[in-house]
């Protein structure tokens, strides 16, 4: 079973538990989920570890072809609708023992790290637990739009189990463009869905984040909440400065090359005190950009389809030539070579 463990893919990894919700909706569409799982390398028994990881482009590649099996390109919204609480771990436990519905959203998505980690940053919640935004692997292709789908859809579906409500939201937009099935979305949300927008986000309907929760325990709430914030103490207690930096990085790189000191702004200190400790650390600002631009830029030539302008662009390079000619630095062949024998080699396998 090929399963990372937290914070080893550069572009990201999520728990296994969210692959067993894409096998409940497969089954929902009437379909068989074991084959599909057999290719990737997992069973229905890896699908019960907890801690078992995946690469995030690797659920993206079998959410692409969970569609081709189903024949339901709205799939996401399927597995928002078979989503529970239980699914989003110790979080989702927590969440829906929160006082109010925006407190449960707030705090579902607070932790989302706990069971998640996507390179282009955090999903967070603003005006109260009034609105819930989400990040995405850029650029957009058929790979990835069920990720947005199924993300938001299981944050629907998880007010619509906490509040009693069918109709939670009032908006929902989605940063992919259209591909012809507003109706579908907007018959599953209830309200109007806007695509092509500058983000993917929910906007609570009026009232919805001041509802009490239907399973509101405020014992249990302030045990699993304090649980949470102690796991994840500990998955950033090994981190240092460097390690800080690197996290942040991949969401600044796209079409840029972000500064020190626009890194240091983030971490909430002086760009001098951010060179000492990376100093300190016997490391640099500049080592710490070309490592991540080096550890991206294989993920993303194995893991994804993006051509290799795009990934130049998300790399922040200033072209393509540029990304060729670092590329040629890190390694002896040419990245289009590389990801050429790459693909060769695991058709020979059999592996996807």
């Amino acid at each position: 079973m090929r399963l990372n463990t937290i914070h080893k893919n550069p572009l990201g990894d999520i728990s296994v538990l969210y692959v067993a919700v894409m096998a409940r909706a497969i089954r929902a569409e009437g379909a068989d989920p074991r084959e599909l799982l057999g290719r990737f390398g997992l069973d229905e028994r890896a699908l019960g570890t907890p801690e078992g990881r995946i690469s995030i482009p690797r659920f993206m590649r079998m959410g692409q072809a969970a569609i081709a099996l189903t024949g339901n390109p709205a799939l996401g919204l399927t597995m928002g609708q078979l989503s529970r609480p239980v699914d989003a771990g110790i979080a989702g436990f927590a969440a829906q023992s929160a006082p109010t519905a925006g407190e449960a959203v707030s705090t579902l998505i607070h932790y989302a790290l706990l069971t998640s980690r996507n390179s282009r940053g955090v999903p967070w919640t603003t005006k109260g637990g009034r609105e819930a935004h989400f990040y995405s692997i850029k650029p957009y292709n058929a790979f990835n739009f069920f990720v947005v789908d199924s993300v938001l859809a299981a944050w629907t579906q998880f007010l619509r189990a906490i509040t009693g409500c069918d109709r939670v939201v009032d908006r929902v937009t989605i940063e992919y463009p259209s591909q012809g099935l507003e109706e579908v979305f907007e018959r599953w949300f209830t309200c109007p869905v806007r695509f092509g927008a500058e983000g993917n986000s929910l906007r609570l309907a009026p009232g919805v984040a001041e509802a009490a929760s239907l399973q509101a325990q405020p014992a249990m709430f302030e045990r699993l909440s304090g649980d949470c914030q102690k796991e994840l103490t500990r998955i950033r207690a090994g981190w240092g400065t460097g390690d800080r930096v690197k996290d942040l990085l991949p969401s600044l790189l796209e079409g840029d090359t972000p500064t020190l000191a626009a890194i240091a702004e983030r971490l909430g200190m002086a760009p001098w005190t951010l060179q000492r400790q990376l100093a300190e650390e016997k490391t640099g600002f500049r080592e710490l950009l070309d490592e991540t631009r080096k550890d991206l830029a294989v993920e993303y030539i194995r893991e994804t389809r993006a051509s290799l302008s795009e990934i130049a662009w998300l790399l922040g390079f200033a072209n393509p030539a540029a990304f060729h000619k670092a590329w040629r630095r890190w390694f002896a062949d040419s990245p289009g070579e590389y990801r050429k024998q790459y693909l060769a080699e695991r058709a020979e396998k059999g592996l996807r």
